[in-house]
């Protein structure tokens, strides 16, 4: 699947620092669930395009945590080529299949978060619908300047290009 998708991501700012996303997936909701929740799965997809998951550690739990690096592979994107980009995720609430929620941080190798860098809570919720599993991402930011900061970063782009992926992965699944 590309960006021309039937079910392309929507995307809106509420109250100046939450940043909700909407997408459907052609795929049951267990199964989208599980893309979100299992290294086998996050490894496939997570990411933008030129970029592969080259750690990703997943203890799934509330209290438990999902640490990860994405790795430039593609040469094409020039400056951007071999960088590592880190991340820890700590799961707050789980019910299974219909919502995760966690604080996203940046880190590093060690998972020693970035102080610097704005976290996200996140809720994503996992909705049976017509033609397969609408997600909703709650990003909510601790303030208008941090969600500036990752919107500056290409973030929606960099959101968008994962769940293409995503699509691409759980289509790959069903085949």
């Amino acid at each position: 699947m590309t960006s021309t998708t039937p079910f392309p991501m929507t995307s809106r700012v509420e109250a100046g620092r939450e940043l909700i996303l909407e997408r459907i997936f052609k795929a049951p909701r267990h199964l989208v669930f599980d893309a979100f929740s299992q290294a086998e799965h996050l490894k496939k997809w997570w990411g933008p395009r030129g970029w592969d998951l080259s750690f990703c550690a997943v203890d799934f739990r509330p209290g438990g945590t999902w640490h990860y690096c994405m790795k430039c592979v593609d040469e094409a994107q020039g400056a951007f080529y071999g960088m590592e980009s880190w991340g820890l995720g700590i799961y707050e609430d789980i019910e299974t299949p219909r919502r995760i929620v966690y604080t996203d941080h940046f880190s590093d190798a060690d998972a020693r978060i970035n102080d610097t860098m704005p976290s996200t809570l996140v809720t994503l919720t996992f909705e049976e619908v017509d033609g397969g599993t609408k997600i909703v991402n709650r990003a909510v930011y601790a303030s208008e300047e941090g969600l500036k900061t990752v919107l500056d970063m290409g973030m929606l782009q960099g959101v968008t290009e994962t769940w293409n992926r995503l699509a691409e992965h759980l289509d790959a699944e069903q085949s």
